[in-house]
């Protein structure tokens, strides 16, 4: 029998990425435990990843990207956070985002294009930061404190941003800004520069290295031109399918290590190993159920937002439904590996504590559950009054 992970390979082209991905893995897992611990970011990931040409995954052909669908975004991101979750979830923004503005076209085609080419030859990468102290998520509907101010040429943007992933390499981001004079709030493209800090504040319990500190910006200069109006093609945020499909990732690591510790551990009380108790057996059938409904849900939403490009934004739902049940079936799924093997799953000697934290991670990135569940009801309402 193949590997479970191996499940939704469709063709060679396919295999051959999932290799590459999973020797980068390899190596990120050698050195999770040291970032994870000291909650710094991993720069040499990064530049492996360059070297490797995962950053140029989602990146239109025509400027040397492997334009790579969004199933196989999911495979790939899956395959990383096996190895290393923060790094597959810091990354996994910088690459969803580009399949989003490749889809929408929703940036002004120079900057779009100067962008792709950045990415090609420098490893350039791209995020937006948008949620803040005060306002909250932005999924929530928060108006930013953070202010755009008209002068000269463009723009001054001054305001704070928390949860601000990939912050210490980024040479350029996005942020939302508050437009006084328009009583209206826009996206804005910023270059680093020395009206830009950032403050150290990312301490979490779980994804520790994903670098994601809060950046300050004091009248922080915008071109004109790097006012983006955010109009384009409506394609349903199936990018965000990048999350749970690096949480499934985790799963997937935490439950061969469980089984694996199964099949080799036997106590002197035991004629064999634990694998074959029926109790240990139950759990394992526990953790299979769960992780393999969660990326049935998973992959079947990715192939459709692929194929049925008109009918994307119908699809929000079922992308929502993806993260939620990928999400918290994940942290079922590490929760039942970490009671396989017992009191010494809580050691820092083995990755699955670090799986218990960085897997809950999952429940604060959007969609939010009860989002999900609310959107949820809504169709299910507005289904009888269609009729």
């Amino acid at each position: 029998m193949g590997r479970l992970i191996d499940q939704y390979i469709r063709n060679a082209e396919e295999r051959e990425r999932a290799e590459k991905v999973e020797a980068l893995a390899a190596i990120f897992a050698d050195r999770a435990s040291v970032h994870d611990r000291e909650g710094s970011f991993p720069h040499q990931n990064f530049a492996d990843m360059h070297e490797a040409g995962y950053l140029k995954l989602t990146v239109p052909k025509e400027f040397g990207g492997e334009e790579i669908s969004l199933y196989e975004l999911v495979s790939m991101q899956e395959r990383l956070a096996y190895g290393d979750g923060s790094t597959a979830l810091a990354v996994g923004w910088h690459l969803g985002q580009v399949l989003h503005l490749r889809t929408t076209r929703k940036w002004p085609g120079r900057l779009f294009d100067e962008l792709c080419r950045a990415i090609v030859a420098d490893g350039a990468m791209i995020n937006t930061f948008a949620s803040e102290s005060g306002s909250g998520s932005p999924s929530r509907g928060g108006k930013p404190e953070t202010t755009a101010i008209r002068t000269d040429g463009g723009w001054l943007i001054t305001g704070r941003k928390t949860f601000s992933t990939l912050s210490p390499i980024l040479d350029r981001f996005v942020v939302s800004a508050y437009i006084p004079e328009e009583d209206s709030t826009a996206d804005f493209l910023i270059y680093n520069n020395d009206r830009v800090s950032i403050i150290e504040t990312w301490d979490t319990i779980g994804m520790r290295a994903t670098g994601s500190h809060d950046v300050v910006l004091d009248r922080a200069f915008a071109a004109e031109g790097s006012r983006l109006s955010g109009k384009g093609i409506d394609d349903g945020g199936g990018w965000l399918l990048h999350i749970p499909a690096c949480y499934l990732g985790i799963a997937m690591a935490a439950r061969d290590f469980a089984i694996s510790f199964a099949q080799m551990y036997r106590p002197n009380h035991l004629q064999g190993p634990i694998a074959e108790l029926a109790t240990v057996q139950q759990s394992i059938g526990q953790m299979e159920a769960e992780l393999r409904t969660a990326r049935c849900l998973v992959y079947a939403a990715a192939d459709r937002w692929d194929q049925e490009k008109v009918s994307r934004p119908s699809l929000k739902s079922e992308l929502g439904l993806a993260k939620y049940m990928a999400t918290n079936n994940s942290i079922k799924v590490v929760d039942m590996a970490m009671r396989i093997v017992g009191g010494s799953s809580l050691s820092k000697k083995m990755p699955l504590e670090r799986f218990y934290r960085d897997v809950r991670a999952g429940l604060h990135n959007p969609p939010m559950d009860n989002m999900v569940l609310h959107t949820l009801a809504a169709d299910a309402l507005n289904e009888r009054n269609a009729d």
